[in-house]
Protein backbone atom coordinates (compact mmCIF):
# COMPACT_ATOMS: atom_id res chain seq x y z
CA UNK A 1 0.00 0.00 0.00
CA UNK A 2 1.37 3.42 -0.81
CA UNK A 3 -0.11 6.73 0.69
CA UNK A 4 -0.55 9.55 -2.01
CA UNK A 5 0.92 12.94 0.01
CA UNK A 6 1.32 14.72 -4.09
CA UNK A 7 0.04 14.68 -7.28
CA UNK A 8 0.71 16.40 -9.97
CA UNK A 9 -2.33 16.53 -12.60
CA UNK A 10 -1.72 18.18 -16.01
CA UNK A 11 -4.55 17.09 -18.40
CA UNK A 12 -5.69 18.43 -22.11
CA UNK A 13 -9.57 17.11 -21.36
CA UNK A 14 -10.57 18.71 -18.35
CA UNK A 15 -14.25 17.11 -17.69
CA UNK A 16 -14.65 15.02 -14.45
CA UNK A 17 -12.31 16.91 -12.59
CA UNK A 18 -14.54 18.65 -10.24
CA UNK A 19 -15.28 15.21 -8.53
CA UNK A 20 -11.78 13.69 -8.27
CA UNK A 21 -10.53 16.90 -7.28
CA UNK A 22 -13.14 17.04 -3.97
CA UNK A 23 -11.61 13.48 -3.19
CA UNK A 24 -7.96 14.49 -3.48
CA UNK A 25 -8.90 17.66 -1.05
CA UNK A 26 -10.83 15.39 1.10
CA UNK A 27 -7.33 13.09 1.96
CA UNK A 28 -5.09 16.76 2.12
CA UNK A 29 -3.19 15.64 -1.24
CA UNK A 30 -1.11 18.30 -2.38
CA UNK A 31 -1.72 19.27 -5.87
CA UNK A 32 0.69 20.43 -8.61
CA UNK A 33 -0.40 21.46 -11.90
CA UNK A 34 0.42 24.16 -14.58
CA UNK A 35 -0.96 26.14 -17.51
CA UNK A 36 -4.46 25.85 -18.15
CA UNK A 37 -5.20 22.96 -15.86
CA UNK A 38 -3.83 24.93 -12.83
CA UNK A 39 -6.54 27.94 -13.81
CA UNK A 40 -8.95 25.13 -14.12
CA UNK A 41 -8.48 23.91 -10.47
CA UNK A 42 -8.17 27.00 -8.95
CA UNK A 43 -11.65 27.98 -11.06
CA UNK A 44 -12.88 24.99 -9.14
CA UNK A 45 -12.18 26.63 -6.05
CA UNK A 46 -9.31 23.82 -5.42
CA UNK A 47 -5.74 24.96 -3.47
CA UNK A 48 -3.29 24.14 -6.01
CA UNK A 49 0.28 24.99 -6.77
CA UNK A 50 2.00 26.07 -10.15
CA UNK A 51 4.73 23.73 -11.38
CA UNK A 52 6.43 26.83 -12.10
CA UNK A 53 6.55 27.61 -8.57
CA UNK A 54 7.05 24.05 -7.54
CA UNK A 55 10.28 23.97 -9.98
CA UNK A 56 10.82 27.65 -9.41
CA UNK A 57 11.83 27.28 -12.86
CA UNK A 58 9.57 29.48 -15.57
CA UNK A 59 7.78 28.02 -18.52
CA UNK A 60 9.67 28.70 -21.53
CA UNK A 61 9.24 28.60 -25.22
CA UNK A 62 5.62 29.56 -24.94
CA UNK A 63 4.73 26.56 -22.92
CA UNK A 64 6.34 24.33 -24.54
CA UNK A 65 8.80 23.71 -21.79
CA UNK A 66 6.95 23.79 -18.17
CA UNK A 67 7.10 20.48 -16.89
CA UNK A 68 10.94 18.71 -18.31
CA UNK A 69 12.88 19.39 -15.08
CA UNK A 70 14.60 17.28 -12.76
CA UNK A 71 12.87 18.50 -9.84
CA UNK A 72 9.71 16.44 -11.50
CA UNK A 73 11.29 13.69 -13.15
CA UNK A 74 13.41 12.74 -9.31
CA UNK A 75 9.75 12.85 -7.59
CA UNK A 76 8.57 10.70 -10.15
CA UNK A 77 11.34 8.58 -10.59
CA UNK A 78 12.64 8.16 -7.53
CA UNK A 79 12.78 4.47 -5.81
CA UNK A 80 11.58 5.33 -2.41
CA UNK A 81 13.02 2.17 -0.47
CA UNK A 82 16.11 3.19 -2.27
CA UNK A 83 18.54 5.00 0.34
CA UNK A 84 20.58 6.86 -2.02
CA UNK A 85 17.64 7.87 -3.98
CA UNK A 86 16.32 9.52 -0.85
CA UNK A 87 19.98 11.08 -0.49
CA UNK A 88 20.07 12.85 -3.86
CA UNK A 89 16.38 14.11 -3.31
CA UNK A 90 17.26 15.77 0.03
CA UNK A 91 20.56 17.13 -1.32
CA UNK A 92 18.95 18.87 -4.35
CA UNK A 93 15.45 19.83 -2.17
CA UNK A 94 12.97 17.62 -4.17
CA UNK A 95 9.81 16.13 -3.14
CA UNK A 96 8.46 12.81 -4.06
CA UNK A 97 5.32 12.55 -6.27
CA UNK A 98 3.10 9.99 -5.86
CA UNK A 99 0.19 10.42 -8.11
CA UNK A 100 0.25 11.52 -11.87
CA UNK A 101 -2.66 12.46 -14.06
CA UNK A 102 -2.11 13.27 -17.35
CA UNK A 103 -3.74 13.17 -20.31
CA UNK A 104 -2.24 13.95 -24.07
CA UNK A 105 -2.48 16.69 -26.54
CA UNK A 106 -5.53 16.39 -28.57
CA UNK A 107 -3.15 15.03 -31.74
CA UNK A 108 -5.88 12.64 -32.39
CA UNK A 109 -8.26 14.88 -32.51
CA UNK A 110 -6.34 17.63 -34.76
CA UNK A 111 -6.06 14.79 -37.79
CA UNK A 112 -9.40 14.30 -37.20
CA UNK A 113 -10.26 18.39 -37.97
CA UNK A 114 -8.03 18.07 -40.85
CA UNK A 115 -6.10 21.44 -39.87
CA UNK A 116 -2.79 22.84 -40.94
CA UNK A 117 0.63 21.13 -40.28
CA UNK A 118 1.55 23.31 -38.15
CA UNK A 119 -1.42 23.11 -35.90
CA UNK A 120 -0.95 19.56 -35.98
CA UNK A 121 2.99 19.91 -34.83
CA UNK A 122 1.78 21.64 -32.11
CA UNK A 123 -0.48 19.19 -30.52
CA UNK A 124 2.44 16.78 -30.32
CA UNK A 125 2.73 16.24 -26.65
CA UNK A 126 6.00 16.24 -24.84
CA UNK A 127 6.09 16.72 -21.10
CA UNK A 128 2.83 14.32 -21.05
CA UNK A 129 3.97 11.00 -22.15
CA UNK A 130 7.88 11.76 -20.78
CA UNK A 131 5.72 12.24 -17.32
CA UNK A 132 3.07 9.32 -18.08
CA UNK A 133 6.33 6.52 -18.61
CA UNK A 134 8.58 7.97 -16.12
CA UNK A 135 5.01 7.53 -13.50
CA UNK A 136 4.73 3.91 -15.35
CA UNK A 137 8.01 2.60 -15.04
CA UNK A 138 7.68 3.27 -11.07
CA UNK A 139 4.53 1.94 -10.48
CA UNK A 140 5.86 0.22 -7.21
CA UNK A 141 6.16 3.58 -5.52
CA UNK A 142 3.86 5.66 -7.79
CA UNK A 143 0.22 5.75 -9.64
CA UNK A 144 -0.61 6.79 -13.20
CA UNK A 145 -3.77 8.45 -14.84
CA UNK A 146 -4.29 8.77 -18.18
CA UNK A 147 -7.91 8.95 -18.82
CA UNK A 148 -10.69 10.72 -17.05
CA UNK A 149 -12.55 7.66 -17.66
CA UNK A 150 -10.23 6.18 -14.96
CA UNK A 151 -11.25 8.69 -12.32
CA UNK A 152 -13.91 6.78 -10.86
CA UNK A 153 -12.08 3.65 -10.30
CA UNK A 154 -9.20 6.08 -8.37
CA UNK A 155 -11.69 7.31 -6.32
CA UNK A 156 -12.75 4.36 -5.39
CA UNK A 157 -9.19 3.07 -5.19
CA UNK A 158 -8.41 5.76 -2.61
CA UNK A 159 -11.38 5.62 -0.66
CA UNK A 160 -11.10 1.92 -0.11
CA UNK A 161 -7.69 2.45 1.30
CA UNK A 162 -7.69 5.72 3.21
CA UNK A 163 -5.88 7.61 0.28
CA UNK A 164 -3.24 4.82 -0.66
CA UNK A 165 -3.44 2.52 -3.62
CA UNK A 166 -2.37 -0.97 -3.69
CA UNK A 167 0.13 -2.54 -5.87
CA UNK A 168 -2.21 -4.49 -8.25
CA UNK A 169 -4.11 -0.82 -9.22
CA UNK A 170 -0.54 0.91 -9.23
CA UNK A 171 0.56 -2.33 -11.77
CA UNK A 172 -2.68 -1.81 -13.83
CA UNK A 173 -2.17 1.00 -14.47
CA UNK A 174 0.97 1.01 -15.61
CA UNK A 175 -0.02 -1.13 -18.51
CA UNK A 176 -2.64 1.28 -19.51
CA UNK A 177 -0.18 4.35 -19.68
CA UNK A 178 2.43 2.06 -21.97
CA UNK A 179 -0.47 1.27 -23.93
CA UNK A 180 -1.63 4.60 -23.89
CA UNK A 181 1.91 6.16 -24.60
CA UNK A 182 2.67 3.56 -27.82
CA UNK A 183 -0.69 4.14 -29.33
CA UNK A 184 0.26 8.15 -28.98
CA UNK A 185 3.83 7.56 -30.58
CA UNK A 186 1.78 5.45 -32.86
CA UNK A 187 -0.03 7.96 -34.34
CA UNK A 188 2.68 10.62 -34.71
CA UNK A 189 4.94 8.38 -36.85
CA UNK A 190 1.76 7.01 -39.19
CA UNK A 191 1.18 10.73 -39.90
CA UNK A 192 4.13 11.40 -40.46
CA UNK A 193 5.06 8.85 -43.10
CA UNK A 194 1.38 9.18 -44.43
CA UNK A 195 2.55 12.72 -45.29
CA UNK A 196 5.66 11.66 -47.14
CA UNK A 197 3.56 8.90 -48.60
CA UNK A 198 6.54 6.14 -47.01
CA UNK A 199 4.08 3.59 -47.30
CA UNK A 200 6.25 0.87 -45.84
CA UNK A 201 8.80 2.13 -43.87
CA UNK A 202 11.25 0.25 -42.07
CA UNK A 203 9.40 -0.27 -39.02
CA UNK A 204 5.29 -0.16 -39.26
CA UNK A 205 3.33 0.46 -36.46
CA UNK A 206 -0.19 -1.12 -36.47
CA UNK A 207 -2.79 0.22 -33.42
CA UNK A 208 -6.53 0.18 -32.73
CA UNK A 209 -8.82 1.10 -30.43
CA UNK A 210 -11.31 -1.72 -28.70
CA UNK A 211 -14.67 -1.71 -30.02
CA UNK A 212 -16.03 -5.23 -29.04
CA UNK A 213 -15.31 -7.97 -27.39
CA UNK A 214 -16.73 -10.87 -29.62
CA UNK A 215 -18.45 -13.96 -28.47
CA UNK A 216 -15.97 -16.17 -29.90
CA UNK A 217 -13.76 -16.49 -33.33
CA UNK A 218 -14.34 -18.19 -36.85
CA UNK A 219 -14.87 -21.43 -34.08
CA UNK A 220 -16.12 -21.49 -30.82
CA UNK A 221 -12.88 -22.53 -29.51
CA UNK A 222 -10.89 -19.44 -30.84
CA UNK A 223 -11.06 -16.16 -28.95
CA UNK A 224 -11.62 -13.03 -30.68
CA UNK A 225 -12.43 -9.12 -30.62
CA UNK A 226 -12.78 -6.19 -33.27
CA UNK A 227 -10.35 -3.05 -33.20
CA UNK A 228 -10.61 0.15 -35.10
CA UNK A 229 -7.97 2.38 -36.18
CA UNK A 230 -10.14 5.11 -35.98
CA UNK A 231 -12.38 5.26 -32.33
CA UNK A 232 -15.01 3.75 -34.26
CA UNK A 233 -16.13 1.45 -37.27
CA UNK A 234 -18.65 4.21 -38.68
CA UNK A 235 -21.22 1.46 -39.02
CA UNK A 236 -24.06 1.51 -36.89
CA UNK A 237 -26.03 -1.74 -35.44
CA UNK A 238 -29.80 -0.49 -35.92
CA UNK A 239 -31.36 -4.21 -34.73
CA UNK A 240 -30.53 -7.98 -33.82
CA UNK A 241 -27.77 -9.84 -31.80
CA UNK A 242 -24.54 -9.27 -31.01
CA UNK A 243 -22.30 -9.62 -34.89
CA UNK A 244 -19.79 -12.26 -34.20
CA UNK A 245 -16.56 -12.58 -36.05
CA UNK A 246 -18.01 -14.43 -38.59
CA UNK A 247 -20.88 -11.54 -39.39
CA UNK A 248 -18.18 -8.91 -39.41
CA UNK A 249 -15.97 -10.62 -41.52
CA UNK A 250 -18.72 -11.13 -44.46
CA UNK A 251 -19.77 -7.51 -43.59
CA UNK A 252 -16.33 -6.01 -44.37
CA UNK A 253 -16.62 -8.28 -47.82
CA UNK A 254 -20.10 -6.79 -48.92
CA UNK A 255 -19.30 -3.24 -48.08
CA UNK A 256 -15.97 -3.34 -50.08
CA UNK A 257 -17.96 -4.18 -53.25
CA UNK A 258 -20.93 -2.23 -52.37
CA UNK A 259 -18.83 1.11 -51.95
CA UNK A 260 -17.21 0.18 -55.52
CA UNK A 261 -20.44 0.24 -57.42
CA UNK A 262 -22.20 3.44 -58.47
CA UNK A 263 -23.35 6.09 -55.45
CA UNK A 264 -26.99 4.58 -54.29
CA UNK A 265 -27.13 1.90 -56.43
CA UNK A 266 -26.71 -2.02 -56.41
CA UNK A 267 -27.50 -4.75 -54.05
CA UNK A 268 -24.83 -7.10 -52.93
CA UNK A 269 -25.37 -10.70 -51.29
CA UNK A 270 -22.30 -12.28 -49.32
CA UNK A 271 -21.85 -15.79 -47.95
CA UNK A 272 -18.62 -16.81 -46.29
CA UNK A 273 -16.31 -13.83 -47.64
CA UNK A 274 -17.94 -14.50 -51.04
CA UNK A 275 -20.31 -12.64 -52.97
CA UNK A 276 -23.16 -14.86 -54.07
CA UNK A 277 -25.46 -12.44 -56.11
CA UNK A 278 -24.92 -9.03 -57.11
CA UNK A 279 -26.70 -6.55 -59.30
CA UNK A 280 -26.38 -2.67 -60.14
CA UNK A 281 -30.16 -2.46 -61.66
CA UNK A 282 -31.57 0.98 -60.86
CA UNK A 283 -34.69 -0.03 -59.89
CA UNK A 284 -33.84 -0.81 -56.05
CA UNK A 285 -36.28 -3.57 -55.40
CA UNK A 286 -35.39 -5.29 -59.00
CA UNK A 287 -31.61 -4.90 -57.98
CA UNK A 288 -32.17 -7.53 -54.85
CA UNK A 289 -34.17 -9.90 -56.87
CA UNK A 290 -31.89 -10.21 -59.53
CA UNK A 291 -28.72 -10.52 -57.15
CA UNK A 292 -31.04 -13.77 -55.12
CA UNK A 293 -31.68 -15.36 -58.35
CA UNK A 294 -28.09 -15.86 -59.06
CA UNK A 295 -27.59 -18.36 -56.62
CA UNK A 296 -30.87 -18.57 -53.90
CA UNK A 297 -29.27 -21.37 -52.25
CA UNK A 298 -26.16 -19.92 -50.83
CA UNK A 299 -27.61 -16.75 -50.11
CA UNK A 300 -29.61 -18.54 -47.54
CA UNK A 301 -28.29 -17.42 -44.34
CA UNK A 302 -26.06 -14.74 -45.79
CA UNK A 303 -25.43 -10.84 -45.56
CA UNK A 304 -27.48 -8.68 -47.89
CA UNK A 305 -25.42 -5.29 -48.90
CA UNK A 306 -28.13 -2.70 -50.13
CA UNK A 307 -25.90 0.48 -51.35
CA UNK A 308 -29.03 2.59 -50.81
CA UNK A 309 -31.77 3.85 -48.31
CA UNK A 310 -34.42 0.74 -48.04
CA UNK A 311 -37.82 1.54 -48.17
CA UNK A 312 -41.24 -0.65 -47.00
CA UNK A 313 -41.08 -2.59 -50.72
CA UNK A 314 -38.19 -4.01 -49.96
CA UNK A 315 -38.52 -4.49 -46.51
CA UNK A 316 -41.12 -6.86 -46.83
CA UNK A 317 -38.75 -8.89 -49.39
CA UNK A 318 -36.26 -9.27 -47.73
CA UNK A 319 -37.87 -10.68 -44.18
CA UNK A 320 -39.05 -13.50 -46.81
CA UNK A 321 -35.98 -15.10 -46.18
CA UNK A 322 -33.76 -16.02 -43.83
CA UNK A 323 -30.58 -13.68 -43.05
CA UNK A 324 -28.07 -13.30 -40.79
CA UNK A 325 -27.33 -9.68 -41.47
CA UNK A 326 -28.58 -6.58 -43.81
CA UNK A 327 -26.54 -3.81 -44.33
CA UNK A 328 -28.14 -0.14 -45.88
CA UNK A 329 -27.14 3.31 -46.37
CA UNK A 330 -30.26 4.71 -43.96
CA UNK A 331 -33.54 2.84 -44.09
CA UNK A 332 -37.12 4.19 -43.69
CA UNK A 333 -39.05 4.17 -40.53
CA UNK A 334 -41.63 1.54 -42.01
CA UNK A 335 -39.21 -0.44 -43.27
CA UNK A 336 -37.16 -0.72 -40.15
CA UNK A 337 -40.44 -1.88 -37.98
CA UNK A 338 -40.82 -4.27 -40.68
CA UNK A 339 -36.99 -5.65 -40.28
CA UNK A 340 -37.29 -5.71 -36.51
CA UNK A 341 -39.94 -8.53 -36.41
CA UNK A 342 -37.09 -10.92 -36.75
CA UNK A 343 -35.17 -10.54 -33.99
CA UNK A 344 -32.07 -11.76 -33.96
CA UNK A 345 -31.86 -10.09 -37.71
CA UNK A 346 -28.90 -7.59 -37.77
CA UNK A 347 -29.57 -4.60 -39.63
CA UNK A 348 -26.48 -2.30 -40.03
CA UNK A 349 -26.32 1.33 -41.56
CA UNK A 350 -23.41 2.07 -43.37
CA UNK A 351 -24.48 5.30 -44.75
CA UNK A 352 -20.88 7.10 -42.89
CA UNK A 353 -18.39 4.50 -44.06
CA UNK A 354 -16.28 5.47 -46.94
CA UNK A 355 -13.47 3.27 -48.67
CA UNK A 356 -10.52 5.73 -48.57
CA UNK A 357 -7.11 4.88 -47.93
CA UNK A 358 -7.45 1.12 -47.10
CA UNK A 359 -5.32 -1.06 -46.13
CA UNK A 360 -5.25 -5.36 -46.47
CA UNK A 361 -3.18 -6.43 -43.34
CA UNK A 362 -2.86 -10.95 -43.18
CA UNK A 363 -1.21 -11.60 -40.14
CA UNK A 364 0.47 -15.42 -39.17
CA UNK A 365 3.49 -16.64 -37.37
CA UNK A 366 3.53 -13.45 -35.48
CA UNK A 367 4.61 -11.71 -38.96
CA UNK A 368 2.03 -9.58 -41.23
CA UNK A 369 1.61 -8.85 -44.87
CA UNK A 370 0.47 -5.68 -45.42
CA UNK A 371 -0.83 -3.96 -48.86
CA UNK A 372 -3.13 -1.14 -50.13
CA UNK A 373 -6.46 -2.17 -51.02
CA UNK A 374 -7.31 -3.04 -54.80
CA UNK A 375 -10.31 -0.24 -55.06
CA UNK A 376 -9.74 1.96 -57.78
CA UNK A 377 -12.47 2.97 -59.94
CA UNK A 378 -12.02 1.44 -63.41
CA UNK A 379 -12.05 3.21 -66.56
CA UNK A 380 -11.83 2.32 -70.43
CA UNK A 381 -9.06 3.02 -70.60
CA UNK A 382 -7.53 0.17 -68.11
CA UNK A 383 -8.62 -2.14 -70.95
CA UNK A 384 -7.36 -3.52 -74.55
CA UNK A 385 -10.19 -4.58 -77.28
CA UNK A 386 -8.18 -7.72 -78.52
CA UNK A 387 -10.63 -9.18 -81.15
CA UNK A 388 -11.96 -8.77 -84.08
CA UNK A 389 -15.19 -8.34 -82.71
CA UNK A 390 -16.08 -5.70 -80.99
CA UNK A 391 -17.86 -4.26 -78.11
CA UNK A 392 -20.36 -1.74 -78.16
CA UNK A 393 -20.86 1.33 -75.49
CA UNK A 394 -23.32 -1.26 -73.61
CA UNK A 395 -21.23 -4.26 -73.48
CA UNK A 396 -18.06 -2.62 -72.76
CA UNK A 397 -19.82 -1.73 -69.81
CA UNK A 398 -20.97 -4.16 -68.56
CA UNK A 399 -18.03 -6.09 -69.33
CA UNK A 400 -16.64 -3.88 -66.70
CA UNK A 401 -19.17 -4.81 -64.43
CA UNK A 402 -18.54 -8.18 -64.30
CA UNK A 403 -14.67 -7.57 -64.16
CA UNK A 404 -15.42 -5.31 -61.48
CA UNK A 405 -17.34 -8.25 -59.36
CA UNK A 406 -14.71 -10.32 -60.21
CA UNK A 407 -12.10 -8.98 -58.16
CA UNK A 408 -14.12 -9.01 -54.89
CA UNK A 409 -14.27 -13.03 -55.78
CA UNK A 410 -11.95 -15.34 -53.83
CA UNK A 411 -9.11 -16.63 -56.67
CA UNK A 412 -9.32 -18.72 -58.74
CA UNK A 413 -12.31 -16.34 -60.08
CA UNK A 414 -15.12 -16.61 -62.39
CA UNK A 415 -17.88 -13.86 -63.10
CA UNK A 416 -20.60 -14.80 -65.19
CA UNK A 417 -23.19 -11.59 -65.82
CA UNK A 418 -26.49 -10.84 -67.98
CA UNK A 419 -26.85 -7.08 -68.08
CA UNK A 420 -26.13 -5.28 -65.08
CA UNK A 421 -26.40 -8.70 -62.64
CA UNK A 422 -24.19 -11.91 -62.01
CA UNK A 423 -26.51 -15.11 -63.09
CA UNK A 424 -22.96 -17.33 -61.98
CA UNK A 425 -19.91 -16.70 -59.68
CA UNK A 426 -16.98 -20.14 -59.53
CA UNK A 427 -14.70 -18.85 -56.21
CA UNK A 428 -11.99 -20.03 -54.51
CA UNK A 429 -11.01 -22.94 -56.75
CA UNK A 430 -7.31 -24.53 -57.67
CA UNK A 431 -7.68 -24.80 -60.69
CA UNK A 432 -9.53 -21.78 -63.13
CA UNK A 433 -11.43 -24.70 -64.79
CA UNK A 434 -12.94 -25.78 -62.34
CA UNK A 435 -13.87 -22.26 -61.34
CA UNK A 436 -15.60 -22.03 -64.98
CA UNK A 437 -17.53 -25.22 -64.17
CA UNK A 438 -18.75 -23.97 -60.96
CA UNK A 439 -20.13 -20.57 -62.75
CA UNK A 440 -21.72 -22.34 -65.55
CA UNK A 441 -23.39 -24.82 -63.44
CA UNK A 442 -24.67 -22.00 -61.19
CA UNK A 443 -25.82 -20.02 -64.24
CA UNK A 444 -27.97 -23.20 -65.95
CA UNK A 445 -29.23 -24.38 -62.57
CA UNK A 446 -30.67 -20.68 -61.48
CA UNK A 447 -30.76 -18.35 -65.10
CA UNK A 448 -34.03 -18.58 -66.46
CA UNK A 449 -34.15 -16.46 -69.10
CA UNK A 450 -32.96 -17.35 -72.84
CA UNK A 451 -29.47 -18.01 -72.96
CA UNK A 452 -29.51 -16.54 -76.55
CA UNK A 453 -29.25 -13.24 -74.48
CA UNK A 454 -25.95 -11.34 -74.49
CA UNK A 455 -23.95 -13.82 -71.77
CA UNK A 456 -20.75 -12.41 -70.33
CA UNK A 457 -18.02 -13.72 -68.46
CA UNK A 458 -15.08 -12.21 -66.52
CA UNK A 459 -11.67 -13.64 -64.94
CA UNK A 460 -9.65 -12.29 -62.20
CA UNK A 461 -6.47 -13.52 -64.14
CA UNK A 462 -5.47 -14.97 -67.58
CA UNK A 463 -6.57 -18.25 -69.20
CA UNK A 464 -3.42 -20.48 -69.23
CA UNK A 465 -5.00 -22.41 -71.80
CA UNK A 466 -7.73 -22.26 -74.12
CA UNK A 467 -10.07 -24.96 -72.71
CA UNK A 468 -11.27 -22.39 -70.29
CA UNK A 469 -12.67 -19.94 -72.40
CA UNK A 470 -13.67 -22.99 -74.50
CA UNK A 471 -15.86 -24.07 -71.69
CA UNK A 472 -17.05 -20.83 -71.22
CA UNK A 473 -18.11 -20.05 -75.07
CA UNK A 474 -19.64 -23.37 -75.59
CA UNK A 475 -21.91 -22.50 -72.36
CA UNK A 476 -23.45 -19.65 -74.08
CA UNK A 477 -21.22 -16.62 -73.25
CA UNK A 478 -20.38 -14.30 -76.18
CA UNK A 479 -18.19 -11.66 -74.25
CA UNK A 480 -15.34 -12.26 -72.08
CA UNK A 481 -12.74 -9.78 -69.83
CA UNK A 482 -9.47 -10.97 -68.89
CA UNK A 483 -6.22 -9.75 -67.97
CA UNK A 484 -3.23 -10.04 -69.94
CA UNK A 485 0.02 -12.33 -69.71
CA UNK A 486 -0.23 -15.86 -70.97
CA UNK A 487 2.30 -17.04 -73.18
CA UNK A 488 -1.20 -18.45 -74.86
CA UNK A 489 -2.38 -15.06 -75.11
CA UNK A 490 -2.64 -14.88 -79.20
CA UNK A 491 -4.23 -18.92 -79.08
CA UNK A 492 -7.13 -17.39 -76.90
CA UNK A 493 -7.33 -14.29 -79.20
CA UNK A 494 -7.35 -17.06 -82.58
CA UNK A 495 -9.99 -18.84 -80.44
CA UNK A 496 -12.07 -15.73 -79.74
CA UNK A 497 -12.15 -14.59 -83.54
CA UNK A 498 -12.90 -18.14 -84.72
CA UNK A 499 -15.89 -18.15 -82.43
CA UNK A 500 -17.17 -14.56 -83.38
CA UNK A 501 -16.63 -14.05 -79.25
CA UNK A 502 -15.64 -10.07 -77.89
CA UNK A 503 -12.39 -11.00 -76.03
CA UNK A 504 -10.91 -7.66 -73.54
CA UNK A 505 -7.68 -7.36 -72.24
CA UNK A 506 -7.33 -5.61 -68.87
CA UNK A 507 -3.86 -4.46 -67.79
CA UNK A 508 -4.32 -5.44 -64.72
CA UNK A 509 -4.73 -8.86 -62.53
CA UNK A 510 -6.96 -9.03 -59.71
CA UNK A 511 -6.22 -12.41 -57.58
CA UNK A 512 -8.08 -12.21 -54.00
CA UNK A 513 -6.76 -14.54 -51.52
Amino acid sequence: MKKIKTALISVSEKKKLSKLLKTLSKYKIQIISSGGTFKKIKKLGYKCLEISKYTESKEILNGRVKTLHPKIYAGILSIRKNKSHDKDLKKNNFGKIDLVIVNFYPFEKSLENKTKHSKIIENIDIGGPAMVRAAAKNYNDVAVITNPEQYEELIRELNSNKSGTTLEFRQKMSEIAFTETAYYDGLISNYFNSKSKNIFPEKKIISGNLVERLRYGENPHQKAAIYSINKKLNIKQLHGKQLSYNNYNDIFSALLISKSMPKNTGTVIVKHANPCGVSINKNKFNSFKLALACDPTSAFGGIVSCNFNINKKLALELRKIFLEVIICNGIKKDALKILKNKKNLRIIDASKLNNNNLNSVSTLFNNFLIQTKDIFAFSKSNFEIVSKNKPNNQTLKNLIFAFNICRFVKSNAIVITNKDSTIGIGSGQPSRIDSCDIAINKMKRFYKEKLNDQIIAASDAFFPFVDGIEKLVQAGVSAIIQPSGSIRDKDIIKFANRTNTILVFSKTRHFRH
